[in-house]
């Protein structure tokens, strides 16, 4: 975040920490993988995080809090960890992102965090939903998020030196999507629609291992602003626009002197230096699942930071009883 060696060691110490936050938020909640009860996944995967964050060093100010919108367990928004010997930083976090996938055993399930220099994060307000685009670094100036789905695929398509029609797009299946899926399919394009995870859909589309073009569609705020610390990371292009999805929440965002109409980029949204972390819970394309086998257990995870991805694989071993 910054360049001299002190804050080069900060800087790693605190790269650790969000390692070890995602890690024991992905080991907890994979013990209720394939159970049905989304919130105990949910609270299991936030206690281990909190714990975790507990010992970081410096002063973290949790910015942007995940579970407001659905009243689930959370790190609440103004929370502060840390020893608060160290550096003052951000957090935006979801310690389960995909609560569903986690309790219906289906891929794709991740814990995330992202940790930015103080006021690098956008702050919301009780603006719980946002439209947004995710495409690669070569397509970023030409979005437009006011643009019809059909010229944003032309333009995207012309960007990556394709045909729309071998676009790879991820769009949530939700009933707010019906009619942008048909638009997508019929002019061309072929869809991706997980039943939720906009952040894994938005890695994917800044992984080019993972064969998906952009992603489109209103997913959750928070999730948003996280995607944008991996975005900006890795030079890739992002749009978001607050998209409330009820009359209650429209009033309380103007309430809070936010606009409806505003676009904001991905530098509006993570506006200094960031950098992102998420563990595997239910395995998938992207991250493998936590695995224990007579006493270890590995679990799987992405450091973005820097225009660098890096897959790092934990192994814990259980202390000996005695």
């Amino acid at each position: 975040m910054q360049h001299d060696d002190a804050a080069t060691t900060d800087i790693h110490t605190l790269e650790a920490v969000a390692l070890t936050a995602t890690r024991s938020a992905a080991v907890a909640s994979y013990a209720w993988v394939g159970r049905r009860d989304q919130k105990a996944a949910d609270a299991a995967a936030t206690a281990a995080m909190r714990a975790a964050l507990a010992d970081a060093p410096g002063r973290g100010t949790v910015v942007i809090g995940e579970g407001e919108k659905d009243d689930a367990p959370m790190l609440f928004n103004g929370e502060v960890v840390g020893t608060g010997r160290g550096p003052d930083f951000d957090i935006a976090v979801d310690p389960l992102e995909g609560t569903s996938f986690c309790a219906r055993d289906h891929p794709g399930a991740l814990a995330t965090i992202a940790f930015g220099v103080r006021g690098a994060f956008w702050s919301p307000g009780p603006g719980f939903y946002m439209d947004k685009i995710v495409v690669p670094a070569p397509a970023k100036d030409v979005i437009d998020l006011d643009d019809p789905p059909e010229r944003t695929l032309e333009k995207v398509a012309g960007a990556l030196g394709k045909q729309v029609r071998e676009l790879r797009v991820v769009i949530m299946d939700k009933p707010r999507h019906q009619d942008l899926i048909r638009r997508v399919v019929r002019a061309g394009a072929a869809v991706q629609a997980p039943a939720g995870g906009d952040v894994g859909g938005s890695l994917a589309v800044l992984l080019p291992t993972l064969d998906v073009d952009l992603l489109l569609g209103v997913g959750g705020t928070p999730e948003g602003v996280m995607t944008a610390a991996a975005v900006r990371a890795l030079g890739g292009g992002m749009l978001g626009r607050l998209a409330p999805q009820r009359a209650e929440e429209a009033d309380a965002i103007r309430a809070a002197g936010l606009s409806l109409d505003r676009v904001y980029d991905c530098d509006e949204l993570v506006s200094g230096d960031a950098f992102f972390v998420a563990t595997g819970v239910s395995g998938g394309p992207l991250l493998g699942r936590p695995r224990e086998r007579d006493g270890v257990t590995i679990a799987e995870s992405l450091l973005i930071t820097d225009g660098q991805v890096r897959h790092i694989t934990h192994t814990t071993f259980e202390k000996a009883r005695g």
